[in-house]
């Protein structure tokens, strides 16, 4: 993508599986919450795009500089749309620039079989930092919004790599964990060869069972918190939650069929969490 040109923060989010979620948002925390995920999915364009791994890191490394100058007072074109949520949700320089850092970890080279404790700080950095960005923006004190950036992000980004398996795969990427794999007699880091395997469920429910846990933490955060700004991440999570479920159901075997929230169950969720 040409990292000078980023298109329409709505544009972006209306496409996407947090967009019912956004949109019951009022409408300052709404526009912010846009920015932050154009900006997202902006860098995470650039890690999985298919031009020379240099230049794609060359492209972040000017999304860095910018977000860095961004809090010096000089606002660059690429992030022009960032300075008003930076300025009145006060968000932290560190999330932005630790979101670049997880998409640097898919360009540098494709994730193969990571080890626990190297997916654990690619989850922080692609989902938790982006949560520590969005409690902010949602209004939860911060011990509470610390704790549950933490959790619901692991939760939904373990999601993602569970529904993204074969979709990764296509492109040479494998988020299962190393260790996990190889107490399943997984031996490989092919990620096509890994999916083929008669012990892939074993992998997948272990990383489904981690998820659960880390949606019950947030549950329990979400529960003693003030309940208008928990009510975007209630709805993140129970969509993402339906997913997750719908995919142990439905098994590991090929051919994995993708598995999607009905619009009848989002509306249920909408009815659910976002009215007040």
């Amino acid at each position: 993508m040409d990292a000078t040109t980023p298109p329409s923060s709505s544009q972006r989010a209306s496409g996407s599986s947090f967009y019912a979620a956004m949109r019951i948002l009022p409408q300052a925390q709404r526009d912010a919450m846009y920015e932050i995920y154009n900006f997202c999915r902006c860098v995470d364009d650039i890690a999985d795009s298919s031009g020379p791994r240099p230049q794609r890191l060359q492209e972040l490394n000017e999304w860095r500089a910018q977000v860095s100058a961004l809090y010096q007072g000089k606002q660059g074109r690429l992030v022009a749309g960032l300075a008003r949520p930076v300025r009145d949700f006060n968000l932290a320089q560190e999330d932005f620039l630790a979101v670049i850092d997880g998409m640097e970890m898919d360009a540098v080279e494709d994730i193969r079989a990571p080890s626990l404790a190297t997916l654990d700080l690619y989850c922080d950095r692609v989902a938790s930092a982006v949560g520590r960005l969005s409690v902010r923006v949602f209004g939860l004190d911060h011990d509470s919004g610390i704790g549950l950036a933490h959790h619901l992000g692991r939760a939904l980004q373990l999601t993602n790599i569970l529904r993204d398996l074969d979709e990764d795969a296509g492109v040479g990427r494998l988020y299962l964990p190393r260790e996990w794999l190889d107490e399943a007699g997984i031996s490989t880091s092919d990620p096509v060869t890994a999916l083929r395997s008669p012990a892939l469920a074993k992998v997948c429910n272990r990383l489904a069972e981690r998820a659960r846990g880390h949606f019950a933490e947030a549950d329990v955060i979400m529960a003693r918190s003030p309940r208008q700004t928990v009510k975007a991440p209630r709805i993140m999570g129970a969509v993402y939650r339906s997913i997750l479920e719908g995919m142990v159901g439905r098994g590991w075997g090929a051919p994995r069929e993708r598995v999607r929230v009905s619009r009848v169950r989002i509306g249920w969720i909408l009815l659910r969490y976002a009215i007040a």
